[in-house]
């Protein structure tokens, strides 16, 4: 069976991730693999630079041409070498981690439906909502507990390049998706929207 890539995107914090981990929960590693579009930064001294610094938040900060082609390795049944991302250096990791190809191959990231190259290689595409103040509370949470981040540099970073880039790369790419679906219903409509997934396998 030729393996299908579904990709899931929306916002910062938008609950792509948690809706990432549901489905790999349900299938488990034998049916599914995750590749994150976060694992593709070029990095620090690559990254465009916007109003703050450099802006990860912008496409040119992602390696699509590297992303694209382990995608398609994959699809084609061969394992790949993935980058691992280091955020609190805002650095690709010097080492890598050996991924087989799985039936599913879920994309997460925040970028991937303005791609065009890479929503070609997508069998079916989720968009998932949430509003600007959520996305933010959540955001400054992950960051300052789990990335090293102070509470300003989050604030500064998020009304700098988080949200202008949302407005114009983002939000505007959810008219590629499949399906598009609020944050706050994810967890009632799991189900059927788990039901419409395991119909690409």
């Amino acid at each position: 069976m030729t393996p299908k890539a579904i990709g899931i995107s929306g916002g910062s914090c938008s609950g792509k991730s948690t809706l990432i981990r549901k489905i790999f929960d349900k299938l488990g590693p034998d049916q599914c693999v995750v590749m994150p579009q976060d694992d593709y930064f070029f990095g620090l001294g690559d990254a465009p630079e916007g109003k703050g610094g450099p802006n990860f938040d912008h496409p040119d900060a992602v390696d699509f041409d590297q992303l694209c082609k382990h995608l398609a390795e994959l699809k084609n049944g061969q394992t790949i070498d993935r980058p691992l991302y280091d955020f609190p250096t805002h650095m690709p990791k010097t080492e890598t981690e050996r991924t087989e190809p799985r039936p599913l191959i879920l994309i997460d990231g925040i970028l991937i439906l303005q791609h065009q190259p890479l929503r070609d290689l997508l069998d079916f595409s989720i968009f998932v909502e949430c509003d600007s103040e959520t996305r933010f509370a959540r955001r400054l949470d992950r960051d300052v507990h789990e990335r090293g981040r102070t509470a300003q540099s989050v604030h500064d970073q998020f009304a700098n390049q988080v949200g202008p880039m949302h407005d114009l790369y983002v939000e505007p790419s959810k008219i590629y998706a499949d399906v598009v679906i609020n944050s706050q219903q994810c967890e009632t409509a799991f189900e059927d929207l788990f039901q419409t997934i395991k119909t690409q396998l």
